[in-house]
């Protein structure tokens, strides 16, 4: 049974790709940071948590991206520090938010997106269909994009659907994760799919635009990626 939005505990992870500005999360996406708990900050991400206004409750990571006196600040401001080996499997952006797993329903990662690395911005969007969040509310954000997966279950046979609330006239692009989306449907949106199939590679499902405040999007087998922005962005 899932969660009511006011029964599930959020935390944000800070990454280290292109950081996202306080005003420009405020004006796209009101409320964002409300009702937080625990914000976790992986390796040079820290660097965020003074510019956005949060308190940081923990770092991890490598050292590798962040200056040593800086990672000696954080000890000196009793922020617990979890120093990792860099010859690891996961990234620190990865064992962030599996710590945040361990703590909250709701997962809020900042800073995943852009940065020098496209290699890891591709691998900031792999870790929503990590396992350990197959139960949770997890979503990347920047002042531009809010980036969420549907994904069915190999056992369900039931459709699977998003809920998916903001304003009117904004863009929702919908992206399979894989081969293919089987039975996609749509409501609220300009261009309806109604048990549709979606491939990779084919852009069908690019730039539709949100008529209603709340839109859906229903799914029967497959990984689909959600990305909202707003309709000042170029289409």
């Amino acid at each position: 049974m899932s969660l009511e939005p006011s029964q599930r505990k959020r935390a944000i992870v800070l990454a280290d790709g292109t950081p996202p500005s306080r005003a420009g999360l405020d004006e796209t996406w009101p409320r964002w940071d409300a009702a937080i708990e625990t914000t976790i900050a992986a390796d040079g991400g820290a660097r965020l948590a003074d510019r956005l206004g949060l308190r940081l409750d923990r770092w991890i990571g490598d050292g590798d991206s962040l200056a040593p006196e800086d990672l000696e600040a954080l000890r000196e401001r009793g922020i617990p520090i979890e120093l990792v080996r860099q010859d690891k499997d996961e990234s620190d952006t990865e064992l962030a938010v599996l710590a945040a797993a361990e703590l909250a329903d709701d997962i809020t990662i900042l800073g995943a997106l852009g940065g020098a690395r496209v290699d890891h911005a591709v691998a900031n969007l792999g870790l929503l269909a990590h396992p350990a969040l197959a139960d949770k509310q997890v979503r990347l954000l920047d002042d531009a994009a809010r980036v969420t997966l549907l994904q069915s279950s190999n056992t369900e046979t039931e459709p699977v659907t998003s809920t998916l609330k903001g304003r009117v006239g904004d863009i929702v692009s919908l992206l399979p994760m894989g081969d293919a989306v089987e039975g996609v449907t749509t409501s609220g949106l300009r261009f309806p799919l109604e048990d549709d199939r979606l491939l990779a590679g084919p852009a069908r499902g690019l730039s539709n635009v949100r008529l209603e405040p709340t839109a859906t999007v229903t799914i029967r087998r497959g990984r689909l990626l959600i990305v909202e922005g707003p309709a000042t962005l170029s289409r």
